[in-house]
């Protein structure tokens, strides 16, 4: 495979796999909405940093075991799913406000931003969907005999476009007028989120 054809492919493929609505973006959002704009980049800083995970194994080959270890597979759902449902449920104990505060201004419990980096990365490392994700696109969609600057070239676009796709979501959540709107209703749309979280979590766990 020529590679601007590999790299039109994959970009194609991984923007619609960054857009789907899943734990990444529940969780960008969340941080956006009750933390603010700053927040919201750093978390998603982390989560194309985690991302970063996930392509280091597939391009060094190890995609491939994966795909071969049944019971791998099985203990990455089982972690990743308790890790969604925990996500989930802070968003469930979310209380309500009394009234809406600035964009600028903190909205929620005191967090440094090292640690909101953190929680990005790990809600991308530890989501059981990634490693089936990257098993598919570095076993089927690119073949591991590829060479190794044409993966890892890959691989870094893949965390270029993560990182830009959930910045656009962290400025659109974090315009004055569209967050005041869902600061409104802000409570709710945690407990929704957390609910949404809580279900993907457990049915990972169980499927």
């Amino acid at each position: 495979m020529e590679f601007w054809h590999g790299f039109l492919l994959i970009t194609g493929i991984h923007l619609l796999a960054a857009a789907s609505p899943g734990p990444d973006f529940i969780f960008v959002s969340q941080q956006t909405l009750s933390r603010g704009r700053t927040a919201g980049l750093v978390c998603a800083l982390g989560v194309a940093l985690g991302l970063g995970i996930h392509i280091a194994y597939s391009v060094l080959g190890m995609a491939l075991l994966i795909a071969q270890a049944a019971w791998l597979l099985t203990a990455i759902k089982i972690i990743g799913g308790a890790y969604l449902v925990w996500l989930g449920i802070q968003g469930l104990r979310a209380k309500a406000k009394k009234e809406t505060t600035e964009i600028r201004k903190t909205k929620a419990a005191p967090q440094s931003l090292p640690k909101t980096l953190w929680k990005g990365f790990l809600c991308n490392v530890l989501n059981p969907k990634a490693p089936v994700y990257f098993v598919s696109v570095f076993t089927v969609v690119l073949s591991p005999e590829m060479p190794f600057w044409q993966l890892a070239a890959y691989g870094a676009w893949m965390m270029v476009l993560q990182f830009a796709w959930f910045a656009v979501v962290a400025f659109l959540l974090s315009i004055p007028a569209v967050n005041n709107r869902f600061q409104k209703a802000g409570h709710w749309i945690d407990r929704v989120l957390g609910a949404v979280m809580v279900g993907l979590g457990i049915k990972v766990v169980s499927s």
